[in-house]
Order: C-alpha cells, then sequence, then structure tokens
C-alpha cells in the first residue's frame, strides 16, 4: 500500500497547534508499519525552514514541488490539478493533516484532518485576509468530498455535521497526543533558571501560552488579572464553583501574595493583535505584564513548570493542546468552559465562563490560595493528561489505512 502525506503546511517552519500536530503524529505513524509506503511532498522554491529529515526512514519517500505553494494551491482549488496521487506515484490513499482536500484521481481514498470550524462560527475573530483564505481552502462543498474526516474533538465533529452537512459516518473522532517531554521536572534542574533568564520570567506568575489572537481572550485575562492587582475582595457567592463541589474541603488560605504576582502571555502574534498589546500598554499594572513572544520548542517545558498557573481562558478551540501540556507539568489549570475545554480536560482543570472577568480573576485567586485545590488539580490533571499519548492516535490512524 502507498500513503500519500500533504506536509505543506510544515514548509514555512512555524510551530502552531496544526503543525506539532502534524510532526508528532507522522512521526510514530511513519515507522509503525513498515510495510505501508508513504509519499510525503511540499512545495515552494526556496529552501523549507523545516527540516523534512526528521521524518525519514527507510519506507518513507519525500517529494518536494519546485511550485510556489500559493500557486499550487490556487491550481489544486481552482482548477482541480494536478492530480496528487499521480504527482507522488499513483499512491492508494491521500493523507491531509490540514483540512484542504486536494484533487486525485477516482477511485483514490481521500482522509482530512479537521481542527474546528472557528472561521464559520466566530468570523469576527479572524482578518478579512485570514477569513478569505480559510473558506477558501476549507469550503463546504470541497470537504463533503472527503471520504473520511479525522476531528479531533466530538465537538468539531459536532459543528462539522451541524454546518458543513457532512454524514456522521464519514467523520471519525480521534484525540490528539501529548509529547511525553512534558512533565514535572525537579526544582533544582538548571534548565528552569536558564529559561527563566532567557525570557525574563519573574518569580511568581500566570501563564497564559498560544497564539495571541482574538479567538484567545486575552484582553480578558489581562482585565481580570487587573482586578487581581487592585483588590481581594470575599469570595462572590453568585460565582460557580464548576464540578468540583465537594472534591476540595479545605478552605482558602491566605499564604500567596498577589503583590508579587505577574501575568506572563508567550506565544507569538497571530492576527488582530494590536488590542491586546493596547490594553497591556494602557494598564496601571503594564510593569507586571510580560511578553515573551515566540518560545522555541525545547523551552516549553520548563516555561510550563515556571508558572504557578496556566490559563487558558479562549473562546473557543477545537481541542486546545497547551492546558494538556500543562496539565502534564504537573500545573494547576483553568480553562474556559466552551467548545471542546469541558470534554479534553475534564476534573483535570478549573472552568470558567470566558466572558465572565470577574469569575476569571476569582478562579485564579482561589487556586493560588487554596493549597487543597492546588494538589487536587495537579493530581487530576495529571492523571487525565496521561490519557492523551500519540502511541495510541498513530495506532487509530492505522486502523483507517486498512
Amino acid at each position: 500500500m502507498k500513503v500519500g502525506v500533504d506536509v505543506r503546511i510544515l514548509a514555512a517552519g512555524t510551530r502552531t497547534g496544526v503543525e506539532d500536530y502534524t510532526i508528532n503524529l507522522l512521526s510514530h505513524l511513519l515507522p509503525m508499519d513498515k510495510s505501508i509506503k508513504y509519499r510525503l511532498f511540499y512545495s515552494g522554491i526556496r529552501k523549507p525552514n523545516f527540516d523534512f529529515s526528521e521524518l525519514k526512514a527507510s519506507n518513507v519517500k519525500i517529494k518536494s514541488l519546485k511550485i510556489p505553494n500559493k500557486i499550487l494551491t490556487l491550481f489544486l482549488r481552482l482548477l482541480m490539478v494536478p492530480k496528487l496521487d499521480r504527482i507522488l506515484g499513483n499512491v492508494d490513499i491521500l493523507l491531509n493533516p490540514h483540512f484542504l482536500v486536494g484533487p486525485v484521481s477516482k477511485g483514490i481514498k481521500t482522509i482530512v484532518v479537521f481542527y474546528d470550524l472557528s472561521f464559520i462560527r466566530f468570523p469576527n475573530f479572524f482578518s478579512l485576509r485570514k477569513l478569505f483564505w480559510h473558506r477558501f481552502l476549507c469550503s463546504k462543498k470541497q470537504t463533503q468530498k472527503a471520504d473520511l474526516i479525522v476531528a479531533i474533538s466530538e465537538s468539531t465533529k459536532e459543528d462539522l455535521i451541524n454546518l458543513y452537512k457532512i454524514k456522521p459516518e464519514k467523520i471519525k473522532v480521534i484525540y490528539p497526543g501529548i509529547n511525553k517531554k512534558f512533565k514535572p521536572i525537579p526544582k533544582n534542574d538548571p534548565n528552569l533558571l536558564i529559561v527563566k533568564k532567557k525570557y525574563k520570567l519573574p518569580d511568581e506568575f500566570i501563564l497564559y501560552f498560544g497564539t495571541i489572537e482574538p479567538r484567545k481572550n486575552i484582553v480578558g485575562l489581562i482585565k481580570a488579572f487587573e482586578k487581581i492587582k487592585k483588590t481581594t475582595p470575599q469570595l462572590q457567592k453568585n460565582v460557580r464553583w464548576k464540578g468540583f463541589e465537594g472534591k476540595v474541603r479545605g478552605k482558602s488560605e491566605k499564604f500567596f501574595d498577589f503583590f508579587n504576582l505577574k501575568l506572563v502571555i508567550a506565544g507569538s502574534k497571530g492576527w488582530l493583535y494590536d488590542e491586546v498589546f493596547k490594553k497591556a500598554k494602557d494598564s496601571r499594572y503594564a510593569k507586571d505584564i510580560v511578553f515573551t513572544d515566540f518560545v522555541k520548542e525545547e523551552d516549553k517545558l520548563y516555561l510550563y513548570n515556571l508558572a504557578k498557573v496556566f490559563i487558558y481562558p479562549s473562546f473557543f478551540e477545537g481541542f486546545g493542546l497547551p492546558p494538556l501540556e500543562a496539565m502534564a507539568c504537573g500545573i494547576p489549570t483553568i480553562v474556559s468552559d466552551k467548545s471542546s475545554l469541558p470534554e479534553v480536560v475534564g476534573q483535570g482543570a478549573v472552568m470558567i465562563d470566558p466572558h465572565n472577568i470577574e469569575e476569571i480573576s476569582w478562579a485564579i485567586k482561589e487556586v493560588l490560595k487554596n493549597p487543597d485545590l492546588m494538589k487536587y488539580l495537579k493530581n487530576q490533571g495529571l492523571k487525565k493528561a496521561k490519557q492523551f499519548n500519540w502511541d495510541r492516535v498513530a495506532k487509530e490512524f492505522s486502523t483507517l489505512l486498512r
């Protein structure tokens, strides 16, 4: 059997969730069954910024198409040429880890991975350019042509059914995995200090890690942080304690000094991020808000382990790997109660309404003040994170190739 894989998403060398998913999936899937011959391809005039050699194996061949990627995409999408299976040497299956359904010859099976339909659900979170490009690449009509769609969550599956009218039997939910490197590390590990100095991190901080874009609700997080720094009022009775009723018996203890608390916003700029930086700059507590910009892959483990609390107050997620990575590191985690996040974290994190600034600030304070809750979240988070591993993902994918 020959399987073609579209890996053009990797050529730019960026490392967001989609690229991470593709690299982790292929690095586990390709060597699993040497009887399957894989044909990977990417396109571009310039040398790719990604080292494709890390995906090489005896059963893998990598083909470079000397065509600008955007031009190739226009041909594939508008003219439906060239037939990708023929370019790759008459493959039997075409696997696309990034939702573009490329043209293939009759009888060739196509498998496409879908992360979310946020550009349909929340178009206001995208620039006009991004919105056009997503809708162009991922049209309803083209998606319906796929033989099988892998959704990364039940939430994404429901959106595909309701918004794109995909038949449920054509959708298979396979949750992503977490890289095994994410784990609690000793406080005396010298790399912690190296990473702390490298990104100029404070001693005590709340961490957000992800792309800086409107969907992530970073402006709301900054507003919640300002409330924490301004006052420390008594907990309000109307704030919901979701999923933890009776689980944590210990009372809050005032052992944490909020005066020294900082907010670290880690990750690269996405789009429509000006409001985030303006809000931080104009904040009364601007000196307590730290932006790291891009974080190297090898530094992520230490970044998580340095944080007191990890928070991900996103309005919408197809899955959301950063909360699981933080949980795998034993860091108390707070997430939004929207879209896929509740099904992903289970009892491993506190859930908040991302639209309720008071609730976000309350949750952060309560986790920091309550040692029993911190211990509970650490234990439950570690337990939940173990359920997501790439060996399982690769095994589930391999069954789809038969």
